[in-house]
């Protein structure tokens, strides 16, 4: 994939029958920074969940601040990652890396001092630019710093440090916000990444060794120009069309949106027969299992954090709850995960369409379990009903996430596997996006202006019944549309050297590895 340019070799430190070296040694501290940081942006995209009914009440905000403040995140991310991996190959992987973390703390910073809507839906937005500058270098580096033997070995730890992410942050988002450490309140979850971040820009400088792709990718400008508009143009109306009335520009806005989509897939096709460069290259698409598998992660992906805004505003603002209370109810979902990944790992590279289809039915059970609960029990449900469905969500979750990724990428040659693995990647942000969009438009029109009134318990109780509707059907959904996925992928060797990877683009790993991370 790549050659470094470090005056400490790769090959250097990799000699077996040798005692360990202090630059062998350095190569173990450096995996620690990159993980350090991969664990921040995955704490970051799920530690703000629990926290937003206090943020929206100290800074005075609107529900469409909080959806941004989601959805704002996962957007940047997704519209910026291909990008940032180019960009580690051009200028250098550690110098992406650093400037990445840098500017994430400083978004952090700023998150964690917003005085205004305004300013804390910036600096989120600000985070994901910079997380899509970050993470990318984070595969690189194992990739180009560890030998290819080893490279179970690093994964395995991050696939634990991600997992790891996933149950802390929720968590972590509750502990912080109740505590009011140092009065505080919610804005520790945001300052808690400065001393992090600048301790993993310390190691990063010493112990990283520069790197730069042997080839010279290009970058797409126009291509990211046009589908951040696009993404825009659907996202503002769906945010913002509730709090002023659907005006008619905002249908104007949408419209245009899909124009834009349209003349994204347009440049892309010209962009790829030029020199290949296309943020999105669009032979992907001539495989049917990436054309499913493109729509069935999306809608997967639009479920998942969306379930998650409903349930966070229900527990808080309709029965009450702190958001310590909260956070432990919701570590149930990553417990899950947990409890059955493994089955997934194991037995479902055989059987990936099947596996999908069995986990995407269960989330959909858990799911209906959790709208019979929530229409039943009213304002009097416990917290073993909200836990036991989200534990049956986890469990299906931990069957299909791990295997998704290569499932949708079964058909597609190797030489493509990294681009596509990019853009699935991408897709999977641009979900989560789009989820919380759209749930939050029926959630939040349900709930309107009852939402501190005396009958809040019964509104709120009505309003998660009604939206949670929207998440059993793409759940559902996935599930029926599985049988068009490949029926089976069988193990390949893994290539014997990382130059086989298009420059610019996640390996198939750090795709499987951030489906993980985004689904814990």
């Amino acid at each position: 994939m790549s050659s470094s340019s470090s005056p400490e070799p790769v090959a250097d430190t990799a000699a077996a029958p040798s005692p360990p070296t202090a630059a062998s040694r350095r190569r173990w501290v450096a995996l620690a920074v990159v993980l350090l940081a991969a664990f921040l942006d995955n704490v970051d995209a799920t530690i703000v969940t629990v926290a937003l009914p206090a943020i929206q009440q100290d800074l005075h905000a609107d529900f469409a601040t909080a959806q941004w403040t989601l959805a704002g995140y996962a957007l940047a991310f997704a519209v910026f990652l291909i990008t940032g991996g180019r960009l580690g190959d051009i200028y250098g992987r550690k110098r992406l890396f650093i400037t990445g973390v840098l500017g994430f703390t400083l978004a952090s910073t700023v998150c964690g001092l917003a005085t205004t809507p305004g300013m804390l839906v910036g600096g989120r937005l600000m985070q994901g630019l910079t997380a899509a500058l970050m993470v990318p270098q984070v595969m690189s580096v194992i990739m180009t710093m560890f030998e290819q033997k080893e490279w179970v070995v690093a994964f395995s730890l991050m696939g634990a440090v991600l997992g790891l992410g996933g149950v802390s942050g929720p968590l972590l988002g509750g502990v912080l916000t109740d505590l009011d450490l140092f009065g505080l309140g919610w804005r520790s979850i945001f300052f808690v990444n400065i001393p992090f971040g600048i301790l993993a820009i310390a190691l990063a400088a010493w112990t990283m060794p520069e790197s730069k792709s042997d080839r010279s990718p290009r970058l797409d400008i126009t291509g990211v120009v046009l589908v951040t508009l696009a993404s825009l143009g659907l996202m503002y109306p769906l945010v913002q069309g509730r709090e002023q009335g659907w005006p008619g520009w905002m249908f104007a806005l949408a419209a245009a949106s899909a124009l834009l989509f349209v003349a994204f897939g347009v440049q892309q096709g010209r962009r790829h027969r030029r020199d290949g460069s296309a943020l999105v290259p669009p032979t992907l698409f001539a495989h049917r299992s990436f054309r499913v598998g493109v729509v069935v992660v999306m809608l997967a992906f639009s479920g998942i954090t969306s379930f998650f805004l409903v349930l966070t505003y229900h527990m808080q603002l309709g029965l009450e709850w702190s958001a310590l209370r909260t956070a432990l109810v919701t570590v149930a979902f990553p417990i899950g995960i947990m409890a059955t990944f493994q089955i997934a790992w194991r037995k479902g590279t055989a059987n990936g369409r099947t596996f999908v289809a069995i986990g995407t039915s269960v989330m959909t059970l858990g799911t209906l379990a959790m709208i019979v609960a929530v229409s039943s029990q009213g304002a009097g449900i416990g917290w073993y009903h909200v836990a036991g469905a989200e534990l049956v969500v986890g469990l299906g979750m931990g069957l299909c996430s791990p295997i998704l990724t290569n499932v949708v990428l079964g058909d597609i040659p190797p030489q493509d596997a990294g681009a596509g693995s990019g853009v699935v990647n991408a897709v999977i942000q641009f979900g989560t996006a789009a989820g919380i969009a759209i749930v939050g438009v029926i959630f939040f029109s349900l709930t309107g202006s009852e939402a501190t009134a005396a009958g809040r318990a019964d509104t709120f109780s009505h309003a998660t019944s009604v939206t949670l509707w929207y998440n059993v059907g793409v759940f559902a959904l996935v599930a029926l549309l599985s049988p068009l996925l490949p029926a089976s992928k069988t193990p390949q060797a893994a290539p014997e050297a990382p130059p086989a990877e298009p420059a610019g683009q996640p390996a198939p790993s750090a795709a499987k590895d951030r489906l993980l991370l985004d689904s814990a």
